[in-house]
């Protein structure tokens, strides 16, 4: 299908808000445009402007209750996962979901890159989670886990650093990046005495990508390296590197989303089809007050609109 395919995420969170309103602001060609959603869940929580395709995922509208965890909406929000999935559109862009909700639904993923990832992996490819506002971009090693759980390799990271690269020449238009990478441990080890992650796993990493002709910093301290990045960002002076390197969730999701706060998209990249989403979650606390800020899903739907 050579359409943006839009997901509305949680029935019971702003998915269904913030896409009615960044539809009616941006207003895209129709014929660019379908919705995987349910016409109950999107009159519930505005009126749509145009008449675009909509593609039906069943619910109830008595099941619908603004703010709540419930198990039907983390199976519709899988269901339409699932759906986008099926009908491979030319990119996809999904409102946010509650893991809670989908785990209450026996679907027991991590997040919905790891939905899309198991529909549309093909050939060993591997979806990653790449963080982007303008030219400030964040790619994360780790994804959805928790600290204690963190595992990275060095074959782990030159895999990933190597799919990015690809992505970059390919998606972005941008040939050899320039990649900063950030120290796993405070002050990024200290020379061993605060970790020894950098020595054993990303050093040896850089080390083999350089070889291999990948522009790359050795581990930086993570507290100072952003800095610059924020500089940048709100000078709107180009930076010194195209893409900062995180180790795990938090390190690279806080400077950024400081930073940049609701212009920050979710990109998932190493996937035959782009996806993009806003940077904030169902906000539970706000669902069904008509106050959600859309510039989000503005940003999400204005990165594949073209």
């Amino acid at each position: 299908m050579n359409k943006i395919a839009i997901t509305t995420g949680d029935p019971n969170g702003i998915g269904a808000e913030v896409t009615i309103k960044a539809l009616n602001r941006l207003k895209p060609e129709r014929n660019k445009i379908v919705i995987i959603s349910n016409k109950e869940v999107l009159n519930f929580y505005g009126k749509l402007e145009d008449d675009y395709e909509i593609l039906e995922i069943p619910y109830n509208k008595a099941d619908i209750i603004s703010g709540k965890v419930t198990k039907e909406a983390g199976e519709f929000s899988f269901r339409a996962l699932e759906k986008v999935c099926e009908i491979r559109p030319k990119a996809i862009v999904t409102a946010p979901t509650a893991k809670e909700a989908m785990h209450l639904a026996g679907h027991f993923y991590n997040g919905q890159t790891e939905v899309l990832e198991h529909y549309l992996a093909k050939q060993n490819q591997q979806a990653e989670m790449l963080f982007v506002a303008g030219n400030f971009r964040v790619l994360l090693l780790t994804r959805h886990c928790a600290l204690k759980d963190i595992h990275l390799t060095k074959d782990i990271v030159k895999t990933k650093v190597k799919n990015l690269v690809q992505v970059f020449e390919t998606q972005f238009g941008i040939r050899n990046p320039k990649l900063a990478l950030c120290g796993f441990n405070p002050h990024a080890g200290e020379h061993g005495i605060l970790g020894k992650e950098e020595f054993e796993i990303l050093i040896p990493a850089v080390e083999e990508l350089r070889n291999e002709g990948i522009e790359i910093t050795n581990p930086l301290p993570a507290d100072t390296l952003f800095v610059g990045a924020a500089n940048h960002y709100f000078n709107g002076t180009k930076d010194d590197y195209d893409c900062y390197i995180a180790n795990y969730h938090d390190q690279g999701l806080i400077p950024i989303k400081t930073v940049a706060g609701m212009n920050t998209v979710n990109t998932t990249i190493g996937l035959d089809i782009i996806r993009t989403s806003p940077g904030h979650g169902t906000a539970f606390d706000i669902a069904g007050k008509n106050i959600a800020d859309c510039s989000g899903m503005i940003s999400a739907i204005k990165s594949v609109l073209n």
